[in-house]
């Protein structure tokens, strides 16, 4: 069993929201702000919790803020950036727009550590999800490696790790669904609220 010790909880809220005009982590749902309810989630199962973002609003949260070493290179210099910050080896990484998520879900990525994978993601309706899952600290070096050849896609750093995916039950589906358009928050509102 891995302790929490070992585990940080790095959330990731530096997109740009092009599609939803503002910044997603700070959408209200239920009077709470979307990464709240990343941080509720990690709470019991981290020993620290970084954000990375460029925007000082998110200090109002009271947790440790660090900005992209590399700007506007999306999820890889936002993951890149938190393990570099991190001090433990496990790694839970999400993003700041997924308002339905739980520590049951992210429990079920810890208990699939193993001695050989670097990457563990939550898979739901067929899809798998990077920005729910456990990075080990190790794989920054293949990040950094990527972004320094100018590489942005997230999915191509990850082929480059050991990584395996976790399947979710049918219960914890709408746990990983995340919001880029008014449609889409719309979805979640209805999920919430069922």
């Amino acid at each position: 069993m891995i302790d929490k010790t070992n585990i940080t909880g790095i959330i990731l809220a530096g997109g740009k929201s092009s599609r939803m005009g503002s910044d997603k982590g700070l959408l209200m749902l239920n009077n709470k702000p979307f990464i709240q309810y990343s941080i509720d989630a990690l709470k019991p199962l981290v020993s620290e919790i970084i954000i990375v973002s460029d925007a000082s609003e998110y200090d109002d949260f009271g947790l440790k803020r660090i900005t992209d070493i590399t700007k506007d290179a999306g999820p890889v210099s936002g993951i890149y950036s938190g393990l570099e910050a991190s001090k433990t080896e496990y790694n839970l990484i999400l993003s700041c727009d997924i308002p339905l998520i739980t520590s049951e879900v992210l429990q079920q990525l810890i208990d699939a550590i193993d001695d050989t994978s670097e990457i563990i993601q939550a898979e739901s309706n067929g899809k798998s999800m990077p920005l729910i899952a456990l990075y080990k600290k190790s794989v920054k070096d293949t990040f950094k490696s990527l972004l320094e050849q100018g590489e942005r896609r997230l999915r191509v750093a990850i082929k480059g790790c050991n990584y395996k995916n976790v399947v979710l039950d049918e219960a914890f589906q709408n746990a990983t669904l995340n919001v880029n358009t008014k449609e889409e928050f719309k979805q979640i509102e209805d999920a919430y609220y069922d």
